[in-house]
């Protein structure tokens, strides 16, 4: 049974974003009956981010990475350590991102999942506004997203959950600028960790055309601007599932 939750968010120059972000966690984190840490890692910002993260109610750690694996290998450490009287398998720790928007069930439902002996839940995206892209852009990325009836394929570092002692004995998140959340997946999985690739849990992500990481979500959105009237299997940009 799961007794503590933690939520990491990283966070580089994120202050107008960020505010939306932290106003849905808290009340996601408002559904479930046990503690919830949300934790912000400002990494190498030069904003208000640090102010808007306070202001929305999260702690907040700071690096000077400028790198998402690194942010959120990094919250994941801060966790462990305010939840270190808690036993790993009873703590589920989770990661979105600054620009995404999680609903209200986002922790309810992976809790209910941890408690059917799931080790790491595994969601999904949607784009509610694609302002700034062709109008082509939407139909490409649903086509492309498609995942039918079965298991969803797609892997989300902004919607993801892991039990605690799964995360530690996988070596958690790599300090990788993109697809850290492929790398602990291949981890886990190695491991032998019950995944489930969940698709009644979904984020709302932005679409913004400005990229945080390399070869991510916004890189690959840009390539679907550039492919007007192409059909492609539902893959991101380096022919694996789509990733953010």
């Amino acid at each position: 049974m799961i007794e503590a939750v933690g939520v990491v968010v990283p966070a580089y120059n994120e202050e107008m974003l960020l505010p939306t972000c932290l106003r849905a966690l808290r009340c996601a984190a408002g559904t479930v009956s046990m503690p919830v840490h949300l934790l912000v890692v400002a990494d190498a910002c030069t904003d208000q981010t640090v102010a808007a993260a306070r202001a929305g109610g999260a702690q907040v750690t700071g690096i000077r990475a400028r790198n998402v694996g690194a942010a959120r290998a990094a919250g994941m450490a801060e966790l462990l350590r305010l939840t270190a009287d808690t036993r790993p398998a009873a703590v589920w720790l989770a990661t979105t991102d600054a620009d995404s928007v999680v609903p209200p069930h986002w922790l309810r439902r992976q809790l209910r999942y941890a408690s059917q002996g799931w080790d790491v839940v595994l969601g999904t995206v949607s784009v509610a506004d694609w302002d700034g892209h062709p109008p082509h852009v939407p139909a490409a990325f649903e086509a492309r997203y498609d995942f039918g009836d079965g298991p969803h394929p797609h892997v989300h570092g902004a919607n993801l959950g892991i039990r605690a002692s799964a995360y530690l004995a996988t070596g958690g998140f790599r300090s990788l600028r993109t697809a850290e959340d492929h790398a602990l997946l291949a981890a886990v999985t190695e491991a032998g960790c019950p995944v489930l690739q969940a698709s009644d849990v979904t984020v709302q992500t932005s679409a913004r055309r400005l990229a945080r990481a390399p070869t991510g979500f916004s890189h690959l959105l840009r390539i679907l601007a550039g492919q007007q009237g192409v059909s492609r299997p539902a893959t991101g940009s380096e022919g694996s599932p789509l990733r953010r």
